[in-house]
């Protein structure tokens, strides 16, 4: 065999061939192997892969065949995301129909994710498009709203009066449509709703049992669900016209009120704009604004006095203006605040904006109370109360209490002022979207007999073929015949439900779908359900870390309650949020963005300079950034793959950085995975030439092994154990240093032998480390793995080889590496024998010089020492 020149283009289809003309990646619901089930978040089909799909997926793939090889059934499925807009502007766009260009795309997509030898069980594929799928979500959206998990009702929506169609908050940008860029207006509409606030508590208190899950992403879904402990209180309108509700957080604020803002659509907002036309035009304003926390952070506050005043709480004398206010919203609280500008930047800024003042009442440690003011930065820290009659002296805490036992105590009309409410941020989830693609809601309205479900015998409810898209809004609307039907309960005149439900609900369960996509009489199997959920390994990107996640435990919990998904509650046991893949951008002369194919960079004295390739033309280099279409600075996964290999993107995206941060696409960065490639092929076929016949007597382990052979074991064995405790931990580009490394000391030993006269030993040693090398980079490279496996004359696939077992002996490291902490906190590792003394060790630790620094001449206490684990030094 030829081991000059790895051939990744001949190579690697064949035993892609081979992999999936013998099943080899298929899952069975019957195995009675413990399960392992690694999932990516599946894709939309845009119609091309991008080099963050690569990342992805080698990542999950990597798992997965890690996990195969370690004994698990493994389950790693693929689908598509399917429905969404995309879809049908490229059917106004360019006259296809939303399901010829969508299946198009999935064709092309899934070609492109099949030639980086994935091992996916492509006979459960779905797409949420097909009827097959959504119908189950039909049959899910009735039980739901048979056990109340459905509400229909109003409530306000942005809505684009170009595109006819509701905005999420995101999607209104200075108060116009992201797309149609016409003005937002808010509208009243009647919405379909799942009662996900119902479950703000659970999902919350869920949140500390999921401790695969990033910190961060559990940060930002409880930040998202919002709980708060507050004083809900009643500020009485001046001349007996009635009351302000409020609620707070900080009722120790009180005495530093300046004014009480409404949201515009506040009832009392309403009635003062009945008799003001100028307030209604500012409240028309504010209604063609987003609403976004983004949008009300970053957007001018801006306010209007309706001339109303109420008395504050502790004193009838003291009046407070009530402005409607552009940043307040309906849908938190009750829809009016007290501001306190001195302790709340929002409240500081609109209050500058109008001239109300800061009175501050909570002193930071160690301020004067004569001089500390509040000008343009609020202060939200902790600290006394002052300038607050009987508050003066208290924390923030013993304020809060004080004043909910004085206003619950008091009356207003006849009714305690005040009262404690826990609130939560979480509204219910809005699941009515006005396009054609998408999963019909199956629902009949009747005039005599309202919303009707559609009968479970007559699902799915599919979507017409013959729509057109030659006029803005939905067609379902517009379609002459598919949305007039029969009443099932009546059998009268009536219309289907023409919204369809949002693409998050079709993200919500598809892992559960998973399980037995072949299902025709349920959306699931418990029973299968219950065999292989929750998903081990869940990988995605940071982005989906609030809504999608939060969406899926909330479904899960409703599939749970009626009867479809066994005892679950959590889907996703484990949870990884890989960085994305970034590149430079280039523009030329005139400022266009060029793509990285089209320019040549050269490094030089002077640094590093681009041109033009074929003009030689100057191009100035910008920063790193995402890629992106916009910006052009992508590289085409199929380019890649075709003139180096799938393995070489997948070692290269594995390797360049830690796999939680972004990683920096160079071409110098591909061109040294290819040829790192290349010299394993090569180090394979010397390591073939210096170790036994396959079969022969000499593979027999000898009975004594020299140094030379003993070093080499070592490092195998040694290797073998880190890449397998940095797969364990996903830590992909560390195990990818310790192939490098074993690699390294392979080639070292190979190029010390200086005779063909090898004693059996060493043949032995040389022979068990290539089939250590190979096996253990297999799951990031498994196309070469299979090929360097059968130049080595071994039998079967890699695809099917269990994870070789390390001598714990020979992996022994006689130097280790113990992580030093001062006081609790890691200042330096420390490098020492392995059976080193503890005077050894604290002597040691205590001579490091991060050790020095921390300690700042305190004495030390203790030592604690943990063996060969950690020095913690207490002081």
């Amino acid at each position: 065999m030829d081991f000059e020149r790895y051939n990744a283009r001949e190579t690697e289809p064949r035993w892609r061939e081979i992999w999936e003309s013998q099943a080899i990646f298929a899952a069975r619901n019957d195995d009675p192997r413990p399960k392992y089930y690694v999932l990516e978040m599946f894709p939309y089909p845009s119609g091309r892969i991008h080099m963050g799909h690569v990342r992805n997926y080698a990542m999950g793939d990597v798992v997965a065949r890690y996990k195969r090889a370690k004994g698990f059934a493994v389950l790693h499925p693929m689908g598509w995301d399917a429905f969404g807009m995309p879809a049908e502007n490229a059917a106004m766009q360019n006259g296809s129909h939303p399901a010829d260009w969508t299946y198009a795309n999935i064709a092309s997509m899934r070609a492109q994710l099949k030639s980086m030898g994935l091992s996916l069980d492509w006979s459960r594929e779905i797409a949420t498009c097909d009827p097959a799928y959504y119908k189950h979500q039909q049959k899910m959206f009735l039980d739901f709203l048979s056990v109340g998990l459905v509400d229909r009702k109003k409530s306000k929506v942005n809505w684009d009066p170009v595109d006819h169609t509701v905005l999420a908050n995101e999607q209104v940008i200075d108060g116009r449509g992201w797309r149609s860029g016409a003005l937002v207006e808010q509208r009243e509409l009647t919405q379909w709703f799942f009662r996900i606030a119902d479950y703000a508590q659970e999902l919350l208190d869920a949140l500390s049992g999921l401790t695969r899950w990033p910190e961060k992403v559990r940060l930002m879904q409880a930040n998202w669900i919002g709980r708060s402990e507050g004083l809900l209180l009643r500020f009485e309108l001046a001349g007996g016209k009635g009351d302000v509700e409020v609620y707070t957080t900080r009722p120790d604020t009180l005495f530093g009120a300046k004014f009480i803002a409404l949201a515009p659509d506040h009832p009392l907002a309403a009635r003062a704009a009945a008799d003001d036309p100028a307030l209604a035009q500012f409240i028309a304003e504010c209604r063609r604004r987003g609403t976004s926390a983004a949008a009300i952070e970053t957007g001018e506050k801006k306010g209007y006095d309706t001339g109303l005043r109420v008395r504050h709480p502790f004193d009838e004398t003291w009046l407070l203006p009530v402005y409607v206010a552009n940043f307040v919203l309906m849908d938190y609280g009750t829809g009016a605040i007290f501001g306190c500008p001195a302790h709340d930047q929002r409240d500081l800024d609109f209050s500058n904006a109008y001239g109300l003042g800061a009175t501050p009442v909570i002193l930071p440690p160690g301020a004067d109370p004569a001089s500390f003011a509040v000008t343009s930065e609020a202060y939200d820290g902790e600290g006394t109360v002052y300038h607050s009659r009987f508050l003066d002296g208290l924390s923030v805490e013993a304020a809060k209490e004080e004043v909910a036992e004085r206003l619950e105590a008091r009356s207003l009309d006849g009714r305690p002022q005040a009262k404690r409410q826990v609130n939560f941020r979480l509204r219910d989830w809005g699941v009515s979207r006005q396009r054609y693609w998408g999963c019909p809601i199956p629902v009949i309205h009747c005039a005599s007999c309202g919303a009707v479900p559609v009968p479970a015998a007559d699902l799915p409810v599919e979507l017409p073929r013959d729509v057109a898209f030659d006029a803005p809004g939905n067609p379902l609307d517009r379609h002459p015949t598919w949305k007039y039907v029969k009443c099932p309960s009546c059998g009268g005149a009536a219309t289907r439900e023409t919204d369809t439900m949002d693409t998050f609900v079709d993200s919500s369960w598809y892992f559960a779908r998973f399980v037995d996509p072949w299902l025709e009489g349920a959306p699931t199997d418990p029973a299968d359900v219950t065999k292989w959920l929750p998903v081990d390994q869940y990988i995605g990107g940071i982005e989906h870390a609030i809504l999608h996640l939060l969406y899926a435990r909330f479904f899960t919990r409703a599939m749970q309650a009626t009867g479809h998904a066994g005892d679950l509650k959590e889907p996703f046991a484990g949870l990884f949020t890989q960085g994305m893949v970034v590149h430079e951008t280039y523009r030329d002369k005139s400022g266009g963005w060029l793509f990285p194919a089209d320019v040549r960079v050269e490094s030089g004295p002077s640094g590093r300079r681009a041109t033009l390739a074929g003009s030689g033309e100057e191009v100035s280099i910008g920063p790193i950034e995402k890629m992106s279409k916009s910006k052009r600075n992508t590289v085409d996964p199929d380019e890649i793959i075709g003139t180096y290999g799938a393995d070489t993107a997948r070692w290269f995206v594995l390797s360049d950085s830690p796999p939680e941060r972004d990683v920096i696409w160079t071409e110098e960065g591909v061109q040294g995975a290819a040829k790192f490639v290349q010299r394993l092929w090569r180090l394979v076929g010397e390591l073939k030439r210096l170790a036994p016949e396959p079969g022969a007597q000499a593979e027999r382990a000898p009975q004594e092994f020299g140094p030379q052979a003993l070093e080499i074991r070592r490092a195998a064995h040694r290797a073998l154990i880190r890449v397998e405790e940095d797969l364990e931990r996903l830590r992909f580009n560390r195990a990818v240093a310790q192939v490098h490394d074993l690699a390294n000391k392979l080639s070292a030993a190979v190029g010390a032998i200086e005779t063909p006269d090898v004693p059996a030993d060493l043949r032995f040693a040389f022979g068990e480390a290539a089939q250590i090398l190979v096996l253990a980079f297999a799951p990031m490279m498994p196309h070469l793995a299979e090929e360097c496996w059968a130049a080595l004359g071994r039998e079967g696939l890699v695809a099917q080889m269990p994870w070789p077992k390390a001598e714990a002996a020979l992996a022994q490291e006689d130097v280790i590496e113990l992580p030093v902490q001062v006081n609790g906190k890691k200042r330096g590792e420390l490098l020492i024998g392995r059976a080193a003394e503890r005077e050894a060790i604290e002597a040691a630790a205590l001579a490091l010089e991060p050790v020095r620094r921390a300690l700042e001449g305190r004495e030390v206490k203790k030592v604690i020492i943990v063996p060969q684990r950690i020095v913690n030094v207490v002081a």
